[in-house]
């Protein structure tokens, strides 16, 4: 069994800080990951949030501004493709068509909901600055701002199984950015990304289960 932090077993007049940008950046992996499969059609996949006592040893190239002491959350689970192949061409040779297209779609929904965490977290900062937001001044290589080098190793991963050039690579990657843009910008979304941000700060455990995060999306989509 997996031990975990219980924050509810904090000191009690230590306070719990999550950093905003850490919760949007995870309530938007989230919502990507439920919303947006459920958009597609896609199969139900479980997941989780965890959180925890923050980790610091000067080589967090992703938060480099954090402190010791504070606490994080991260997503576990999500993904529709538990583990990639050496050629996505190679793994698919015998499935057929329809097969293919589901395992294409999978693919795909995963980069798009790797690319939803950084741009959520962009989406937070740049209402919170009072700025645009927009995919001309977020673009794909502006996403190592918002936390966003450990997923862009993760895609490029998914998109060298995928594909064997790297011009249709980065087209490819252009189309899914536009798409994971186009999830988190969109009002009801974006509506159901925040409350999760808010709710991952405000909820002191270590564990937020997977039928807590739907149910808490679900009601957030349909308030008016």
């Amino acid at each position: 069994m997996k031990h975990s932090y219980t924050a509810m077993n904090t000191p009690p007049d230590t306070r719990i800080e999550i950093d905003k940008r850490i919760a949007y950046h995870q309530a938007g992996h989230a919502a990507a990951i439920y919303l947006g499969n459920k958009q597609k059609q896609l199969p139900a996949v479980h997941f989780q949030i965890i959180i925890k006592p923050q980790e610091w040893d000067g080589q967090q190239s992703d938060r480099f501004t954090r402190k010791h002491g504070k606490y994080t959350a991260k997503v576990e689970g999500g993904r529709l493709i538990q583990s990639l192949p050496m050629s996505f061409s190679e793994a698919t040779q015998y499935f057929s068509w329809p097969e293919q297209e589901e395992c294409l779609c999978a693919f795909e929904a995963d980069v798009i909901n790797l690319l939803a965490g950084s741009l959520a977290e962009a989406k937070y900062v740049a209402s919170r600055d009072n700025e645009v937001f927009n995919p001309n001044l977020v673009y794909l290589g502006a996403l190592k701002f918002y936390g966003g080098n450990s997923d862009l190793e993760v895609i490029t991963e998914y998109l060298e199984c995928f594909m064997l050039h790297e011009a249709e690579r980065d087209r490819k990657l252009a189309e899914l950015f536009l798409a994971a843009y186009n999830f988190v910008n969109k009002r009801s979304n974006w509506r159901a990304i925040s409350a999760l941000a808010d709710f991952i700060r405000d909820e002191p455990k270590d564990i937020i289960q997977c039928e807590e995060v739907i149910s808490l999306l679900e009601s957030s989509r349909l308030v008016a």
